[in-house]
């Protein structure tokens, strides 16, 4: 049976920072008469080219770029939804114009959101990669989000007992959390954790929840025919590519950028708008780890060993921080993304690991597999590509966080002695084996024998 070319296609390049993720995209689109969306949260803001790490117009090649460079300090933080819907406006329109949608980017949630039909993202949502990750296509004002712990916590407990009684009665943020999935789904987070356990345990897709009708409906689906390849590079050669990423950022201008974002802070301070520094461009790596070098060279009482000490320690940070992001990407890729991919998916794992042949390793097969792909080619088998490919396309076993656990294994108990609650077994043992609690007990015991 002749198979026919794939109907309305999409091409995605995910990977970790530094992999070489760009480049590919740039050079499909020169072979197949393709335009480019960003998907790397950061890159959709304007200016800040260090900070953000965007594309350089050089580097474009004149290939059209979309949301790249396209919000404003000013304006409120795109959520989810907000990059899906205009993800998919742009993606029309790349069509209508008869061009190949390719999608670059190593914000991995954005990704797996445009590519399924209602992905949902919960509490999964890796608040390394971004701090703000909500559902729904717009912000949406939940005044009650801001009332104390104790009025969220009693709140939660009328809605989503099953929450309220996993979470520790202080624990603001995950209570709020809770709350919030309740308050913009009409789901209770420990329903939208059950879905997605569900994912977790048979490797198969998630239903989708219908929001209309809050039911359960077909299994997850592809949004379109969707060729994605996965650029990878070994770890200890990402290492050191990244770590001489940071030292050309710092020599490109970096703390330029940072004294322009903090300029702009205190100035909307100063008219009474403070920033949410939680939000946004605020958390990305390149500024968070500077604004303390930037306070201590504008103070006045900063001694040499103190500016000597920020010089050297804030591009360690920097190196650090962008490590531990990439291998948080890699993770998502694994744990979240393989799993939700149909039994017919196109993920292709290109290894980048030796720049002198990423031609050769990189750029000739995903041509290769791009062309075949378009023709409705036979695709060859994804592991015969490279060894690591091999290896890294076996799905990892999802290792989801307290907040994913059957509710059976839920538990909350609290230690008088110390006055500690724990909300996990794993706590309570690791608490009730520790030196603070054996020494509270001694102590309590010595007090009591010297009442008798």
């Amino acid at each position: 049976m002749t198979r026919k070319p794939p109907r309305e296609p999409l091409i995605a390049i995910i990977g970790a920072t530094g992999t070489g993720k760009s480049q590919l995209a740039v050079e499909l689109a020169t072979r197949f008469n393709g335009e480019i969306i960003n998907g790397d949260a950061m890159q959709m803001y304007a200016g800040l080219p260090i900070i953000t790490n965007k594309t350089t117009i050089k580097a474009q090649k004149g290939i059209p770029h979309h949301l790249l460079g396209c919000i404003g300090l000013q304006e409120p933080t795109w959520v989810v939804g907000t990059f899906v819907s205009r993800a998919l406006k742009v993606i029309e329109e790349i069509r209508m114009r008869g061009k190949l949608p390719i999608l670059v980017g190593g914000t991995h949630y954005y990704t797996q959101s445009l590519l399924f039909r209602d992905r949902l993202i919960g509490n999964d949502a890796d608040p390394g990669e971004l701090a703000d990750v909500e559902l729904g296509t717009e912000r949406v004002d939940l005044p009650v989000l801001q009332q104390s712990t104790e009025v969220l916590f009693a709140e939660l407990q009328k809605v989503d007992p099953v929450m309220a009684e996993r979470w520790h009665p202080r624990d603001r943020r995950k209570i709020q959390r809770s709350l919030e999935i309740y308050l913009k789904t009409g789901h209770t987070a420990a329903e939208v954790y059950t879905q997605q356990r569900k994912l977790a345990g048979d490797g198969a897709v998630a239903p989708a929840i219908d929001h209309a009708h809050g039911d359960d409906t077909e299994e997850q689906s592809m949004r379109f025919p969707t060729l994605v390849f996965w650029v990878h590079a070994e770890q200890s050669v990402l290492r050191e590519r990244l770590h001489a990423r940071v030292d050309k950022m710092l020599q490109a201008g970096l703390l330029d950028e940072v004294r322009t974002l903090d300029a702009y802070a205190n100035a909307e301070a100063a008219a009474g708008r403070p920033v949410d520094k939680t939000r946004g461009i605020w958390p990305s790596i390149g500024y968070k780890d500077f604004k303390e070098y930037m306070q201590v060279l504008q103070s006045e009482k900063a001694s040499e060993k103190d500016l000597e000490y920020w010089k050297h320690n804030a591009p360690s940070k920097t190196k650090v921080s962008t490590r531990q992001y990439a291998k948080r990407q890699v993770r998502w890729i694994r744990s979240k993304f393989i799993n939700s991919l149909p039994a017919s998916n196109m993920l292709y794992l290109l290894d980048g690991s030796d720049i002198p042949a990423f031609d050769n390793a990189v750029i000739d097969p995903a041509v290769d597999l791009t062309s075949s792909f378009l023709a409705a080619e036979l695709m060859p088998d994804r592991s015969s590509l490279s060894p690591a490919a091999a290896e890294k396309l076996q799905p990892a076993r999802l290792h989801y966080d307290d907040s994913t656990a059957s509710p059976e294994k839920w538990t909350k108990q609290h230690c008088e002695t110390c006055d500690v609650t724990c909300v996990v077994e794993s706590q309570w043992w690791q608490h009730m084996g520790s030196k603070a609690h054996k020494k509270a007990v001694s102590k309590n015991e010595h007090r009591d024998g010297e009442a008798r």
